[in-house]
Order: C-alpha cells, then structure tokens, then sequence
C-alpha cells in the first residue's frame, strides 16, 4: 500500500461538511477517503470530456474518409515547402 504524500485542505460550511460525513458513514468510509474518491472520480469525469471525442456513425465515416483521401497541397503549402527545403540545405 502506498502512502499519501500531498496534502489539500478545504474550508468548508459546517452544514457542507456534515452532509460529507453523512455520505461517508452512509458508504462505510472515513470523510477523508470519500471525498478523494468524489474528488478524483469528478477530475477523471472533466479530464475525459475534454480529451475524448465521440462520432456518431455518420461523423466517423466523413472522418475516416477525409484520412483516406489523398492529399493535394495547395499552392500555398507547395510554396511553403520549397521556401523550407532551400532552408534546410547547406
């Protein structure tokens, strides 16, 4: 078992911090530990909405179709990759 090493302290209401206590005895669990869990569940919760994304079927198809096609640089990019290849020689 591992050890906690970092410490986060919260100011809170005492009706707040009753309610905590309630649902920590109601689930069997010391306060400290329920509100970790709450608190990393909830961190997970906002970390994976902001880094999955999810395609409807149609949506998938469009994209992996738009990864299949074949890719024609525009004047511009084409333009911009000689200037950066007359750089990169010596």
């Amino acid at each position: 078992m591992t050890r906690a090493t970092a410490r986060l302290d919260l100011r809170l209401e005492a009706r707040d911090k009753d309610r905590i206590a309630k649902a920590a005895a109601l689930r069997g669990m010391a306060v400290s530990s329920f509100v970790r869990d709450a608190a990393l569940r909830e961190a997970d919760a906002t970390i994976s909405a902001d880094t999955i994304v999810t395609l409807s079927e149609a949506e998938s198809r469009h994209f992996l179709n738009a990864l299949d096609a074949l890719l024609r640089p525009s004047a511009r990019l084409k333009k911009a990759m000689d200037a950066a290849s007359r750089l990169a020689k010596p």
